[in-house]
């Protein structure tokens, strides 16, 4: 079974509404049949003509037995459904897999099938199935499509019950849906160096060792499955009962992608707006340095980090690749502009101590906003800013000559201070910028290096 969401459930609905329930099914055709039995019933009483009085009853009285068996019969009908996947990138498609069984002993009649759907993720989707025999079964599926991201409810499954005359037809609901998470566009990275000075970037990651020689040897004690090699007979003697050394603790390289989601940052909306396209570019990279090993926290404007506490926010050793990108990636999908107007937040968490590797997203910074960000760069550890204007994304189109403005002064406030800050035009990709990011931490590394020897 592919990933993704699955329920299954029995018609609901009770008989409380008893008969009165069964006649709000009629279809104009049945209720014309009533209507016409009524009547000839009527002037057969009136003219006294016993013949008009059996057509009557026969057209009164047929559409009132289809609503009835109908309506006993409703409830011997099960449904279920079944995403695949449950969580998809925006502007890509999922699939709705539906499947009806009839768990009575009697045959359906004709069955109109359709489920609820948001608009966004396109029109309702609607399947007529034919005669069900007892016990069998009947599948269909449907496909749906987002550019949002975004969570979005599916169901609850509604099935359409009609006569073989086409007198009465009732509609029931299922009780259960399910929920399809679009997630942002990630886009492919290349393995560049990007850290300059952060220690536990690439190649020159910083490692620590539990295990330093036998003079700094820490001890535990003996557990199933240890390799006798490992027995540290001298602190077993010291102590009485066998001890291990423990094994070497790789420190596992940090990474940090800040995100800017104050609503007087960014200007326009849609898929592509400024502030979409920072989203995606965080998705990425959180994808990415998952990928390389890294442990990854993501931390909005407001102090908020995910996916949690433990542990400084960052995801570890302890959850899975896949587990921490799946909670990020739900986080990201929903997430939305903040009410917050600045980033002291955001700094107050980054000062607290070494957090490696450090990519924020940025939307319009004024001169206060910039002083703070240039402070969030740490001695020990790299820093990439991308910086986005929401006024020119949202007036400039695409490959337009870039405005001259005040973006240029942040860009340089920020790259005194220490950042490899990239200014984001409208229209270029985030593997682009990425490599133009590390061709400028190059170029600024050699010149330091230069003026050093000098």
């Amino acid at each position: 079974m592919d990933a993704g969401g699955t329920d299954r459930s029995t018609e609901d609905g009770g008989r409380r509404g008893g008969i009165r329930t069964a006649l709000t099914g009629l279809t104009t055709r049945g209720r014309s049949f009533l209507a016409a039995g009524i009547a000839a019933a009527v002037c057969a009483y009136v003219l006294g003509q016993s013949d008009l009085l059996r057509v009557g009853l026969l057209l009164g009285a047929l559409p009132l037995i289809c609503a009835t068996v109908l309506y006993r019969t409703r409830h011997q009908v099960a449904g279920s459904r079944r995403l695949s996947p449950g969580r998809v990138p925006a502007g890509s498609e999922a699939r709705v897999h539906l499947r009806v069984d009839n768990v009575s002993r009697l045959p359906t009649g004709l069955l109109m099938l359709q489920d609820r759907v948001p608009y966004v993720l396109g029109p309702r989707p609607r399947f007529v199935l034919d005669r069900v025999e007892p016990g069998g079964r009947r599948e269909v599926s449907y496909r749906v499509r987002s550019d949002l991201r975004g969570r979005y409810p599916l169901g609850p499954l509604q099935l359409r019950l009609t006569d073989p005359f086409g007198l009465c037809e009732l509609t029931r609901s299922f009780s259960t849906y399910d929920t399809l998470t679009v997630t942002p566009r990630v886009e492919a990275l290349p393995p560049v160096r990007l850290s300059g000075e952060a220690k536990g970037y690439g190649e020159g990651r910083q490692r620590s060792l539990a295990l330093a020689g036998d003079d700094d040897v820490i001890p535990r004690g003996y557990r199933y499955g240890d390799d006798l090699r490992r027995v540290h007979w001298r602190s077993t003697a010291r102590y009485g009962e066998l001890m291990v050394r423990r094994e070497e603790q790789p420190q596992r390289a940090r990474c940090t992608v800040l995100l800017d989601t104050r609503g007087v940052a960014f200007d326009g909306a849609g898929p592509d707006s400024a502030f979409e396209w920072a989203v995606s570019g965080a998705a990425s990279v959180l994808v990415h340095m998952l990928e390389r090993g890294f442990s990854v926290r993501l931390l909005t404007d407001s102090g908020d980090s995910v996916p949690g506490e433990g542990a400084d926010g960052f995801a570890g050793a302890s959850q899975g690749t896949a587990d921490a990108a799946g909670l990020m990636m739900d986080t990201l999908a929903v997430i939305d502009h903040s009410d917050g107007t600045g980033l002291s937040r955001a700094y107050d968490v980054l000062r607290g101590g070494n957090e490696g590797l450090l990519v924020a997203f940025f939307g319009d910074l004024d001169e206060e906003q910039a002083t703070v960000v240039a402070k969030m760069r740490r001695r020990s550890g790299g820093a990439l800013a991308f910086v986005l204007d929401g006024e020119s994304w949202d007036r400039e189109p695409v490959g337009a000559p870039r405005p001259l403005d005040r973006s240029e002064e942040r860009l340089r406030m920020l790259r005194e201070a220490g950042w490899t800050a990239v200014r984001v035009p409208r229209g270029t990709s985030l593997e682009e910028l990425w490599r133009l990011a590390d061709r400028e931490r190059t170029g600024l590394t050699a010149t330091s290096g230069g003026e050093g020897a000098r």
